[in-house]
């Protein structure tokens, strides 16, 4: 027995189908019991058990194009697909190769006074290991300041790269249509979800590297400065984790208090 066209055209094809799988049925057929491509002209050689498959836009593929590209992916442990995109010739110049305007000439001299300016000490983070550093959205706000909102980006000059417990991606930072610097920025993850952060980060990291090029905070980068800045601005303390209970020194801001999960402590007790 085989299904009919005018039983498929009636909607009771399909339904018939999966209740009786003895029923052979032929290619020509399945158009119509699909429904949504009844008008398909060849045919369709598909095997009788069609199992939806469970690939994601984020499992190892060839590139795609943007459209092609849905967030229906349940993890991202397969790492991501964010292969640069060719560009066509009129969508302009292509920053994943270019190398254009670079030290063509120098900025204007009220840009270069945004970007030499020298670092506010209120704005300078310190880690818990001494390292000191300018948070991410100060440069963001020095590069505004220098070029004007949309006057500057960071393009991508290659894929993402995923290993099993990091991310790293080449970026470019471009300002007023050329190109500044080219640096690659890398951010750790301790799990599969924690990946769209540590790719945010991975950008955040590239773009302090890039700004170095324009002297932007380069006093972090001055040993003398840091000697002088944690000695006038920095403190160290003994703190104990509550949870874990083992000790250890840190170093803040003498303007800050220690925080949980730490507590101060006195060395030796």
């Amino acid at each position: 027995m085989s299904l009919s066209r005018q039983h498929c055209l009636e909607g009771a094809g399909l339904a018939t189908f999966l209740l009786n799988p003895q029923i052979p049925f032929t290619s020509a057929q399945l158009p119509y019991i699909l429904g949504d491509i009844a008008q398909q002209p060849r045919l369709l050689g598909i095997p009788r058990r069609v199992e939806i498959s469970r690939t994601t836009t984020l499992d190892p593929q060839p590139s795609q194009s943007p459209e092609t590209i849905a967030p229906t992916a349940e993890n991202l442990s397969g790492g991501l697909n964010d292969q640069n995109l060719k560009q066509p010739e009129e969508a302009g110049r292509d920053w994943t190769r270019s190398f254009h305007g670079l030290s063509n000439e120098a900025f204007s001299p009220e840009a270069a006074k945004a970007l030499l300016a020298p670092i506010n000490p209120d704005d300078i983070e310190i880690k818990p290991d001494g390292i000191i550093y300018l948070p991410e959205i100060k440069y963001r706000r020095i590069l505004n300041a220098a070029f004007g909102p949309g006057g500057w980006g960071l393009a991508p000059r290659g894929e993402t790269i995923v290993t099993s417990k990091a991310v790293t991606r080449e970026y470019a930072l471009v300002a007023l249509g050329r190109l500044v610097s080219v640096a690659r920025g890398e951010q750790d993850y301790f799990s599969p979800d924690g990946i769209p952060t540590a790719v945010e980060g991975c950008k955040s990291t590239a773009l302090r590297r890039c700004c170095k090029d324009l002297g932007v905070a380069s006093e972090l980068w001055d040993p003398r400065y840091i000697r002088k800045f944690m000695a006038q601005n920095a403190k160290e303390v003994f703190v104990e984790h509550q949870l874990t209970k083992k000790k250890k020194k840190i170093y803040l801001r003498k303007d800050e208090k220690v925080s949980y999960p730490y507590r101060e402590t006195k060395y030796g007790a």
